[in-house]
C-alpha cells in the first residue's frame, strides 16, 4: 500500500485514488516559462494545490503571478478523477479568462497524460480561441514536480505552452 502524503494523513481517502495519491498536497515553482506564437516569452511563479475529502476526485486549484511585480496573472479551479479500478483519469478545470476544458488521458507510474476533449468559452473570451490543449504532470526522481502544457489555437498550430518545475511545500 502506498504511504499516505502528510495533509491526508488522518483523513479519509478514496481507494480509487491510491494510483495518483504522490500528486496531493501544495506545491509551489519559482521558475515558470511561457511561450506561444503569438505573444512574447515570459516568466512566471505558480502555486497548486491538489486536495483531497475522501470523495473519488482531487480538488484543484492553481494561481500565478509575476515574479518581479507581484501581480496576478493567471487562475484555474477544477477537479482531477481517476476512472475507478483503472489508470483512467480526467480533469475538468475553469481558467479565469473565461476558458473551461475537460481533458482525458492516463496514469503511468508517476506521470499523469491528458488530452482535452472539450473546450468551451464565454462568448467575449480574448481571441485567438484556444481549439486544443494537452498536459503532463511528472514526479521526478528529485521529488519535483513538473507540468509541461502543449496549446493550439485557431491561429497557431499546437506547440508547448509552459512548463514548469514545482517543490512541494505542504
Amino acid at each position: 500500500m502506498t504511504s499516505l502524503p502528510e495533509v491526508l494523513q488522518g483523513k479519509p481517502v478514496n481507494d480509487s485514488l491510491k494510483p495518483i495519491l504522490w500528486i496531493v498536497g501544495t506545491w509551489e515553482a519559482t521558475a515558470g516559462k511561457g511561450s506561444f506564437p503569438t505573444i512574447n516569452p515570459f516568466t512566471y511563479c505558480e502555486r497548486i494545490q491538489f486536495s483531497s475529502f475522501g470523495q473519488p476526485f482531487l480538488n484543484y486549484s492553481s494561481h500565478s503571478w509575476h515574479p518581479e511585480k507581484k501581480v496576478a496573472m493567471h487562475m484555474e479551479t477544477g477537479y482531477l478523477r481517476i476512472k475507478p479500478g483503472t489508470d483512467q483519469v480526467a480533469f475538468m478545470v475553469a481558467h479565469n479568462f473565461g476558458l473551461t476544458s475537460l481533458e482525458e488521458g492516463n496514469i503511468s507510474g508517476n506521470q499523469v497524460s491528458l488530452k482535452s476533449t472539450q473546450i468551451s468559452r464565454m462568448s467575449w473570451a480574448k481571441e485567438p480561441e484556444v481549439t486544443k490543449l494537452e498536459r503532463t504532470w511528472s514526479l521526478n526522481d528529485d521529488g519535483t514536480l513538473e507540468q509541461v502544457v502543449f496549446m493550439e489555437t485557431k491561429t497557431s498550430s499546437l506547440c508547448e505552452h509552459l512548463r514548469i518545475k514545482y517543490k512541494k511545500i505542504d
